[in-house]
Formats: structure tokens, C-alpha cells, sequence
């Protein structure tokens, strides 16, 4: 089967808590033709809400998401009061994007249990209910723009998390990462992202048409040896044939990166791809090249 959905980009950004810098990196990002301006959720950086806000501020169409939210630092109740705030404040622009979470060390730190991969996912999917139980009440206050909410992005990789996503979901979005020796993180091959994605599409059954499939680029680069070099350090095994054949680094010309893209969404259905503001000029040459 050949796909031709239209297609959408967004940059993900972790912001370094300097104003005028992120402002700056925002518009450029609507000048550049991105669809969606995304910030992450991790201790140590600046939150993403009050982030998102200032995004929307700086700039006049993209919309704005949580790429993504650590359920687990969340209470739903609470969470919802944000997420109508926020949407309200940004004129009906946020996309909302919720994981899991896997950063053992970042709970620790924030004094709340990891727990296991399962206790995780359904904490991640009582909090999908109860926002859309709240959010879709129009006796709760605040209220969202968006009705019944906000666009729902639930991102990972296993088949507990996929078929929570293939239910509850807007959008899907694949992480494109595996676990290799030691655990590990190591980019997913093409075969292995083509295989999730066939998971979920599978586990969506009838209402697969209406939600949009994500893949989170990790790097855009003209030349594969010096992030190969890099990643070299964390992973001493990685190949160049591992790292080109995976579909979160695009390598080449805008030409070939357009390309690469175009070919993803007719073999497999994805149509949103994001990727990260360091990746961001490249990446808009062959966005330019698409449209």
C-alpha cells in the first residue's frame, strides 16, 4: 500500500531557560515552514507549559506541544487545570504529548517511584481517561479551546504503550529506539520501526484512518561520520550501515532527505516528523522540497 496524507514537521526544542534565545529559535521555526513547535519534559530544564506559552506569544500559526510529558510526574486532576489553561492561552494552538516516562534517575530525583514498565503504562493511561473525562466536561473549569481537547499525542515503543496509543490517541509517535547489549539505547533499524508501526496500525483496527503516525528524528546531517563518531562513545558497536539504515538519522542532501521522508510516508503511513532545533535548517531545506 503507497500513502499520500499530507505530511507535517515540527522541531522539538529543550529549552535552555534563556528568553530572548528561545523566542528567537520559535520564529525561526515559523519562518522555516516547521507545523509544530514542541518542548520536552525533563528535570533539569525549564517546564513546558509556561514554554509553550511563550511560543505562542512569539509567533502567529504553529501550533505548540508537550513532546513529551512524563505522566508519571502528573497528577490528572492537576494536569488538566494546565492543559485548559495553556490551551486557552494560546488560542486553541497546543497539541498534548504524554509518555510513560523511562528516565529511572529523573524520578528519583523527583522523589516519586519508577515502578515497573506496567505500573508506568497505567498510570499513563488513568491519566488519558480521566483528562478526557475532565477536559470533555463542560461543567469543569477551566474549559479548553479545542473541543473536547486538545490533540492527543501518546509516544513509545512497546506493545502495552502501542495499543494504548492505537486506542486512546490522536497521534502516535515512535521513539525509534531499541535496547541493545547492556540495555543500551541504540537506534531501531528500519525493519524494526516498519514492524511497530504495523503493531499499532493493527491495534488501532477501525479507527486507524483518523490517527497520524510520528517519528521523532534524532539528527538531520549532511554527512553520517561525525555523529557516528559521537555516538561511538555510548554505543561502541554502532556500524555506519546500523546508523544509516535507521530511520531517525536522515543523512544527505535536502534532496536525499526529502526523498528518505517521501518514502516513509508512502511505505509506511508516517506523515509527521519532528526532529530537533540543532537538526532545524536542513531539515526546513528538504521540507521546502516537499511542499
Amino acid at each position: 500500500m503507497t500513502y499520500q496524507a499530507p505530511l507535517r514537521f515540527g522541531v522539538n526544542t529543550v529549552w535552555s531557560g534563556d528568553r530572548a534565545a528561545f523566542v528567537e529559535e520559535s520564529r525561526k521555526a515559523e519562518k522555516l515552514g516547521f507545523d509544530v513547535i514542541g518542548v520536552a519534559d525533563h528535570l533539569g530544564f525549564p517546564a513546558p507549559f509556561p514554554a509553550l506559552v511563550l511560543a505562542a506569544e512569539a509567533t502567529e500559526r504553529v501550533r505548540v506541544n508537550t513532546f513529551v510529558l512524563n505522566a508519571g510526574f502528573y497528577n490528572p486532576t492537576l494536569l488538566a487545570r494546565e492543559v485548559a489553561t495553556v490551551d486557552r492561552l494560546t488560542g486553541g494552538r497546543l497539541e498534548l504529548g504524554l509518555g510513560a516516562g523511562y528516565v529511572e534517575g529523573e524520578f528519583a530525583t523527583a522523589g516519586i517511584p519508577f515502578g515497573t514498565a506496567r505500573a508506568r503504562i497505567a498510570h499513563l493511561a488513568h491519566t488519558v481517561t480521566e483528562l478526557k473525562r475532565l477536559l470533555g466536561d463542560a461543567g469543569h473549569a477551566p474549559q479548553p479551546v479545542q473541543d473536547p481537547h486538545p490533540p492527543l499525542l501518546i509516544a513509545g515503543a512497546g506493545d502495552r504503550l502501542l495499543e494504548l496509543a492505537a486506542t486512546e490517541a490522536d497521534v502516535i509517535s515512535f521513539s525509534g529506539a531499541t535496547k541493545g547489549p547492556n540495555g543500551i539505547r541504540i537506534p531501531a533499524g528500519s525493519d524494526a520501526i516498519a514492524e511497530r508501526v504495523a503493531f499499532a496500525r493493527a491495534a488501532a483496527a477501525g479507527r486507524v484512518e483518523a490517527i497520524e503516525l510520528n517519528l521523532l528524528v534524532q539528527q538531520v546531517a549532511r554527512d553520517v561520520a561525525p555523529l557516528l563518531d559521537r555516538l561511538r562513545s555510548r554505543m561502541p558497536d554502532l556500524t555506519p550501515q546500523a546508523l544509516a539504515d535507521s530511520p531517525v538519522f536522515l543523512f544527505g542532501t535536502a534532496r536525499d532527505i526529502a526523498d528518505q521522508i517521501a518514502e516513509l510516508r508512502n511505505r509506511l503511513g508516517l506523515t509527521y516528523f519532528t526532529t530537533f532545533g540543532h537538526s532545524m535548517e536542513l531539515f526546513a531545506e528538504a521540507i521546502e522540497l516537499l511542499r
